[in-house]
């Protein structure tokens, strides 16, 4: 009998793929959509920028002229002591969090709703951001950072700007112990073996001379867990012509 296979383990939940959710400063969302935000504005003003293991971004406190306290992604360009507002009424400003349909064609935003008052959950990665490109009666159209078009409800809400921290991907790991840290503390299982590596007993693609499946990779929606590698379910396979 083989060792278990990685999707296996991913399934049971172990430690190796559980996220150190512990070591993380806050979650980061929308202030929640009362009353204040549907019908005027809130403002607030940055206190601190801080960094969070379980994000790529940089995380800004924000202290509101309630008292009450919430964690934004920092746009590019703002600093401590910075005022933010959101709802409604908000100024059109880097920072500010407001309803789509309210947000000028052209402009930049991120962490956007995917419906109303779900506090956020698209373009959350750090550098990344979307841009508004159309509004019709049917909704907000945004483009991606992956270039796709979505139209969204206009009562969505968004930050305008752009997630900083777009650097960090030009900084090399240069060795393999920095990388384990980091997928570490994310719950990513590093480093990753190819299947085809593997021997027989251990991946089904196992064995064989060099790295050569010798078998298709096509497999059935509803194949059991230890053989669900490959291409699951495939509707089509090779080029298109």
């Amino acid at each position: 009998m083989g060792k278990t296979l990685k999707l296996q383990a991913r399934g049971k939940g172990g430690p190796t793929y559980r996220a150190h959710s512990f070591r993380w400063v806050a979650a980061v969302k929308h202030r929640v959509y009362d009353d204040v935000e549907k019908s005027g504005c809130l403002g607030g003003r940055i206190v601190d920028i801080t960094d969070c293991a379980g994000h790529s971004a940089p995380i800004a406190l924000v202290q509101y002229d309630n008292n009450e306290k919430g964690y934004i992604f920092a746009p590019l360009g703002v600093r401590v002591s910075d005022t933010v507002s959101t709802g409604m009424n908000a100024p059109v400003k880097v920072g500010n969090t407001l309803p789509l349909k309210n947000i000028p064609i052209g402009m930049e935003v991120y962490n956007i709703e995917i419906q109303p008052a779900d506090r956020g959950k698209l373009i959350r990665s750090a550098g990344t951001f979307g841009k508004v490109i159309g509004a019709s009666p049917e909704g907000v159209t945004i483009e991606l950072p992956s270039k796709q078009q979505k139209i969204f409800n206009p009562n969505c809400r968004a930050t305008v700007g752009v997630i900083a921290g777009s650097g960090r991907l030009d900084k090399p790991f240069v060795t393999a112990g920095r990388r384990h840290h980091l997928m570490r503390a994310r719950g990513k299982l590093y480093p990753i073996t190819a299947g085809v590596a593997m021997n027989a007993v251990d991946h089904p693609f196992g064995s064989g001379r060099g790295r050569h499946v010798g078998k298709p990779k096509t497999v059935s929606r509803h194949a059991p867990p230890g053989a669900k590698v490959g291409k699951v379910g495939s509707r089509r396979t090779g080029r298109r012509r």
